[in-house]
């Protein structure tokens, strides 16, 4: 049996298996999608994929940002 059945000719998922959705932001912070864009993945063209792995460097800058943490916490 080969691999090659399995080969798709088609741009991969950014998926890294971290799905929580930034609730400021609306992006999921292990791959920068939105919930629009992760849902319809499967159904947008080639060129709507490309368009979409363009921009995901620039999103991370978005989530990069820590929020606090426990300093932040224990200062309310």
């Amino acid at each position: 049996m080969s691999d090659d059945i399995w080969k798709r000719d088609e741009i991969e998922s950014p998926c890294v298996k971290i799905c929580v959705l930034h609730p400021e932001e609306g992006l999921c912070t292990g791959c920068h999608r939105s919930r629009d864009e992760i849902a319809l993945w499967s159904r947008l063209s080639p060129e709507q994929r490309r368009a979409i792995m363009a921009e995901l460097p620039s999103r991370a800058t978005r989530l990069s940002r820590r929020r606090g943490g426990r300093a932040a916490r224990l200062a309310r």
